[in-house]
C-alpha cells in the first residue's frame, strides 16, 4: 500500500480506503446499492486490513444508520482500534421525520456526532465530514460546531463533501479569519467518466492544501464494463433502473472500450485500468472502494500496484476529455501567449 498525508493535517491516509454504502440495506435507493451484512463487512474490512487499507468511510444516512452500525460492530468484534483503521463518517443527509433532523445546523451536527458515536462504538471519529454544502445554514455557523467537536476531543480531523471550489475558498476564509479548525479534505466524484473536478476544485484544494478523496472512481460500476455492450448479461445489476452517478453512454462508452483494449493488453481488468488512472494522478490522496465481495475488493486493492506507461495514461486522457466549460475554455485561449520560456 502507498500512503500520503491528507491535505495540511499530519494524517497519513493509504491511497486506497473502503467505502461502506454497500453496508447495511432497506428500502429505496439502499435496497439496490446496499446488502452487504456483519459477517460480510467483517470479511471484507479484514482483507483490506491485510493490504494496508487505515481509513474506512462512512455516513449515518447509509441505510438509516445500519452501515455505521454495521461498521461498528464489525470493528469491534475483530478488535481493530483507530491505531489499526481510522473511520471517516459524514453529517447533512436527513436521518429522521423531524423539521431539524436534517441540514448542517448546530442542533443537527450535535446530535448527529453522539449517534455515530455510539454506532461506532468509539470514543471519536477520525473524519468528520460535511456531506454537502447547507443552503439555509450560515457557514459561519456550521464550522463553529464543527471547531467545537475538535477542541472536545470528538473529532479528530474535519473535511467536507461535494464542496465547490468557491465552497472551499469560503470556508477556508471563515476558519481562517476566525482562527477555526479548517477542512482537512473534500470527497468529491471522480472518474474518466467524471473529470469535472479538474477545471476549478482541484486547483483551489491545493492551493488550500486540501485533501481530495475520490468517491465512486467507477462511476458506480460502469467502469468495470459490466453495463456497456459486448460484456455478458450487459444492461442487468442495478444501474438497469439507477443511473447514479449518472453517465452519459456517448460519452462513457468509448472509455469503457478503451479501457478493455488496454486491460486485455496488461492482462489485468478495465476496473483495474480506471482505477491505476486515478490514482496517478497528483491531487488525489486517496480513492474510496466500495465492494460487496471480498473477491471484487482484493480485484480492485491489486490497481495500486499497476502503474500505467505514459502512453496508456495519454490514451485515457484523450478518450476521456470532456469539454471546458466558460470561463475556462477563454482563459486557456489567452493563456497562449503567456507559457513560460
Amino acid at each position: 500500500m502507498q500512503y500520503s498525508l491528507l491535505g495540511r493535517s499530519g494524517l497519513l491516509v493509504s491511497r486506497l480506503s473502503l467505502g461502506t454504502m454497500t453496508f447495511g440495506g432497506g428500502k429505496g435507493i439502499w435496497g439496490k446499492i446496499a446488502g452487504v451484512d456483519r459477517q460480510a463487512a467483517m470479511a471484507l474490512i479484514s482483507t483490506a486490513l491485510d493490504h494496508g487499507v487505515n481509513l474506512v468511510d462512512t455516513a449515518d444516512a447509509y441505510s438509516q444508520g445500519q452501515s455505521e452500525t454495521i461498521l461498528g460492530e464489525a470493528l469491534s468484534a475483530l478488535g481493530i482500534d483507530d491505531t489499526r483503521m481510522m473511520v471517516a463518517t459524514k453529517v447533512r443527509l436527513r436521518t429522521g421525520p423531524g423539521h431539524n433532523d436534517v441540514g448542517l445546523g448546530r442542533s443537527h451536527i450535535m446530535r448527529s456526532v453522539e449517534t455515530s458515536l455510539r454506532r461506532l462504538k468509539r470514543d471519536h471519529i477520525d473524519l468528520f465530514q460535511l456531506h454537502d454544502r447547507d443552503a439555509l445554514v450560515p457557514l459561519e455557523e456550521t464550522l463553529r460546531a464543527l471547531d467545537d467537536l475538535v477542541t472536545h476531543g470528538k473529532v479528530r480531523h474535519i473535511g467536507a463533501c461535494n464542496f465547490s471550489g468557491a465552497d472551499l475558498e469560503r470556508a477556508h476564509a471563515i476558519s481562517r479569519q476566525a482562527h477555526l479548525a479548517s477542512l482537512t479534505s473534500n470527497q468529491v466524484y471522480y472518474s474518466l467518466a467524471a473529470r469535472d473536478i479538474e477545471h476549478d476544485i482541484t486547483r483551489i484544494a491545493q492551493a488550500n492544501r486540501v485533501g481530495l478523496i475520490v468517491w465512486s472512481p467507477l462511476s458506480g460500476g460502469y467502469l468495470s464494463g459490466k453495463y456497456t455492450a459486448g460484456a455478458p448479461g450487459a444492461g442487468a445489476g442495478r444501474r438497469a433502473d439507477l443511473n447514479f452517478p449518472p453517465i452519459d453512454p456517448l460519452h462513457g462508452d468509448p472509455i469503457v472500450f478503451a479501457l478493455r483494449e488496454i486491460a486485455d493488453e496488461l492482462q489485468a481488468q478495465p476496473a483495474q485500468v480506471a482505477l491505476a488512472w486515478t490514482l496517478a494522478r497528483p491531487a488525489i490522496s486517496s480513492i474510496t472502494l466500495g465492494a460487496r465481495t471480498v473477491e471484487q475488493l482484493r480485484a480492485n486493492l491489486a490497481s495500486i500496484d499497476m502503474p500505467l506507461a505514459a502512453p496508456l495514461d495519454q490514451r485515457l486522457c484523450e478518450v476521456s476529455k470532456q469539454s471546458t466549460p466558460y470561463p475556462y475554455w477563454m482563459q486557456e485561449f489567452h493563456d497562449q501567449d503567456r507559457v513560460a520560456s
